[in-house]
Order: structure tokens, then C-alpha cells, then sequence
């Protein structure tokens, strides 16, 4: 999801080396980065500027049946990513997430101690704490909900609601206890671009403008595609999805872009535009 938005933000005027486990696209190439020597070999003879480390096991309940991998690919080849990029003197780029804040206040901001509740926040908030603890040139970056990359490659909200709307559901069921703050891909590479050209090094909270929940997103996307006539959604709580969701969530996973706006370097749409710039860009033909 992410890969492809940078790859459209950065393309244009940078030479990239993309790679991936799983090569389902024409610019990129084979690489898994938890091997720490097949990681140093490939960084080391493109010799980039810059390492971006974007890649992660994102879903929740894999990383609590599959606790060692979570690790590896969550954690230890953060690990490699630094050494990597000290060894060769240039800044790394890593993504963290909403996930590590434990849902104990509405709203969380640049400063706020995360908490994490399970392994997939733990993991990324341990790849966070080395970058900055280690890292001698770093930008770390927190998302929130995740927007981007289509029917093909969102595995994430919007297109689980989308694959149930094309399938002919006229009812939805959605949560109405969880809190959040949708990131749509584009905006985030932007942002993170903006950063890398005034070297404004550190870590910083980067989600969509308006803090909202599950539920509201629906109802946005619902309004949106002009369905409000013809699909329903009930409310429901997390418990209703207990079984198939089950690893530990936060009930608030809101951030607020606080030291991007100090810095006046916040270029974040509202969730509720980049929401509808998603769709037109992706699900034009897609219903």
C-alpha cells in the first residue's frame, strides 16, 4: 500500500530500487530484508541517498499467532536498517504506527509515552525506540488508519467495506468503539518528502486532519459513493467481531500532527477529502 505511493511521489524525479518478498509489480524487485547480509549486499551496491524502510506485518491477528515472525520482520530488520544505514552514513526513513498508544487518553500527540497492547504494536514501537535511540539520521514517521493502493493492494478498512459493497451487501456491520485517524498514502509520502528536503530530522505523528472513528468512516464512504438510500449499517460493538479480530486493540488510536503544525510543515488533507480523493482515484470503475 505504502510502497506504491512513494513510488509515485519519489519516481518522478529520484532514481528508486524498490523491493519487496513479494514481487507483484514491474518496478520491483526481490529482496526480504530480515536477511540481515542480503539487505547490507543490495543497499550497498545501489548506494541510494536515503533508505526508506516501509516494509511490516501489519496484520494484527497474524502477528499473534505468528509471534516470532512479527519480530523478525517487525523489529530485528528495523535493526538492520540502521546498522545498514550508519554504516553508509545516510538518513533512514521508518514508519511506525498508531497502534503503539494503549487508548488511554482521546487524543495522542508527537509526546505522548505509547503503551503497546499486543505484538504487532509492540513489535513496530520496539523498531521505533532503536531507530531513534540509534539511528544517527532518521525520520520516523507514525501513521493511523491506513488509505492507499486500491483493490489490488489495500488490505485495510476501506476495502474490506468496498469488497462487501461489490458483492451486493446492503447492510454493513461496523463498530462504533473505535476511535482513530485515517492516513491516506499520498498525503504521507508528500509529507514525508517535505521533511527530507528541509532535513527536519526526527519523529513526528503524521495522520489526516480530523480525528473521527470507525463508524463515521463508514457513513463518510457510504455518502460518498451515493449509497445512503440503499445500504444500511448497524452499529455493533467490537465484541461482535471478537472472534475474527481478536488481538488486543486500542479503543483510541487518535494522533494530532502537533509538532508538524509547530514546524508549519503539516500537509495533511482532512480525512474526509483525502477519503474521497482515494476513492476517485481507485474505485472509479470499481462497483
Amino acid at each position: 500500500m505504502l510502497g506504491q505511493a512513494f513510488y509515485g511521489v519519489f519516481g518522478s524525479d529520484h532514481e528508486l530500487r524498490c523491493t519487496d518478498k513479494d514481487v507483484n509489480e514491474e518496478w520491483l524487485s526481490l529482496l526480504d530484508f530480515r536477511d540481515l547480509d542480503a539487505y547490507r549486499k543490495d543497499v550497498e551496491a545501489f548506494k541510494p541517498d536515503y533508505l526508506f524502510h516501509l516494509g511490516a506485518h501489519t496484520d494484527l491477528e497474524y502477528c499473534e499467532r505468528n509471534v516470532e515472525d512479527a519480530y523478525l520482520t517487525n523489529t530485528t530488520s528495523v535493526e538492520n536498517a540502521v546498522r545498514i544505514a550508519n554504516k553508509l552514513q545516510i538518513p533512514l526513513l521508518y514508519i511506525s504506527t498508531a497502534g503503539i498508544f494503549d487508548g488511554s487518553k482521546d487524543i495522542f500527540d508527537d509526546w505522548d509515552l505509547p503503551n503497546p497492547l499486543g505484538h504487532y504494536a509492540r513489535s513496530k514501537y520496539a523498531g521505533e525506540l532503536f531507530v531513534t535511540q540509534n539511528a544517527r539520521h532518521h525520520l520516523v514517521c507514525r501513521a493511523g488508519w491506513m488509505m492507499g493502493g486500491g483493490p489490488r493492494k489495500d488490505k485495510k478498512f476501506v476495502q474490506k467495506l468496498m469488497k462487501q459493497l461489490k458483492a451486493g451487501k446492503t447492510e454493513l456491520n461496523v463498530v462504533n468503539d473505535k476511535l482513530g485517524t485515517p492516513t491516506y498514502t499520498f498525503d504521507f509520502a508528500a509529507n514525508v518528502k517535505a521533511l527530507l528536503q528541509g532535513e527536519h530530522w526526527g519523529l513526528y505523528n503524521m495522520v489526516c486532519e480530523g480525528v473521527t472513528s470507525r463508524l463515521e468512516v463508514a457513513h463518510e464512504l457510504v455518502r460518498l459513493l451515493g449509497l445512503k438510500e440503499k445500504v444500511h449499517i448497524n452499529e455493533v460493538t467490537s465484541d461482535f467481531f471478537k472472534q475474527e479480530f481478536f488481538a488486543p486493540r486500542p479503543d483510541s488510536e487518535r494522533l494530532i500532527n502537533r509538532k508538524l503544525a509547530l514546524r508549519n510543515l503539516n500537509l495533511m488533507s482532512d480525512w474526509r477529502l483525502a477519503l474521497k480523493q482515494y476513492l476517485d482515484a481507485s474505485y472509479r470503475d470499481y462497483l
